[in-house]
């Protein structure tokens, strides 16, 4: 069996595109069974952060461990193991949810890897009545969903998320939140960027705040708190939300 990719390190990450340096110097950890919120303003570098880690671009400089092992380049079996959820869902619309899922377990398949069955998943995401419909039939947040979906059914280690409250309604906010504690009891490793204040305290464990191309300050829950009021608090004193964005009601 192969080692776990967990805990993922980061150590003196820094990116550069040509003299813009977007990324200086960030150390962060994320283990397994902890969702870490990743937080910054817009141009922050946290998308550029997320894409580093998942193998879509090379650091400038630093390192990254995933478990005991440092990775020059994430390689197709680190790839197997860990799961990108972005802007671009990069589903099939032409496709039905049901033929998304069962392309992408076809695929891990022929890569050598498992995959868990997409019916139960589209249940979970409340996909399961539009299961049969196109996927361009679909509203930006069952996409969302969807994509999801299709993450988790492909058993990662770790889990990067880039905005995805983005587009979701109240219900589907809630509904996120529920399936990535659950995924987090099971001792997934989740790490979200999000702009949703509501959303990021109620999910988290930790929240990190990229500024400046670095990590700068910290804010984490205590499992003593009786209630997120404490943690909240914790997190506005970041000093970077400004009110969260309204959410769009979804068609269904």
């Amino acid at each position: 069996m192969s080692e776990a990719i967990t805990p993922l390190a980061l150590r003196g990450i820094g990116k550069r595109f040509g003299r813009l340096a977007v990324l200086r110097a960030v150390d962060l950890d994320v283990v397994s069974g902890e969702i870490v919120g990743l937080v910054g303003a817009n141009g922050s570098g946290k998308t550029t952060l997320l894409s580093i880690i998942a193998g879509l671009l090379p650091p400038s400089e630093g390192e990254r461990t995933f478990g005991e092992r440092v990775a020059d380049e994430v390689d197709l079996e680190l790839r197997r193991r860990l799961a990108f959820v972005t802007h671009t869902t990069q589903l099939y619309g032409r496709l039905t949810a049901r033929e998304n899922m069962a392309l992408f377990a076809e695929l891990r398949d022929a890569a050598g890897a498992s995959s868990r069955p997409g019916g139960p998943l589209l249940e979970r995401l409340g996909l399961a009545d539009a299961a049969d419909r196109q996927v361009s039939t679909y509203s930006r947040g069952m996409m969302q969903r969807l994509a999801l979906a299709r993450a988790l059914a492909g058993e990662p280690e770790l889990l990067l998320l880039d905005e995805p409250y983005t587009a979701l309604d109240r219900p589907g906010r809630r509904l996120l939140t529920e399936v990535l504690r659950e995924e987090r009891s099971r001792g997934l490793a989740v790490l979200l960027s999000s702009h949703d204040t509501d959303a990021i305290v109620s999910v988290t464990d930790r929240v990190a705040l990229l500024e400046g191309g670095r990590i700068v300050d910290e804010a984490h829950r205590d499992p003593a708190d009786g209630d997120l009021e404490p943690y909240r608090r914790r997190v506005m004193g970041l000093g970077l939300f400004a009110d969260p964005p309204a959410a769009r009601p979804e068609a269904v």
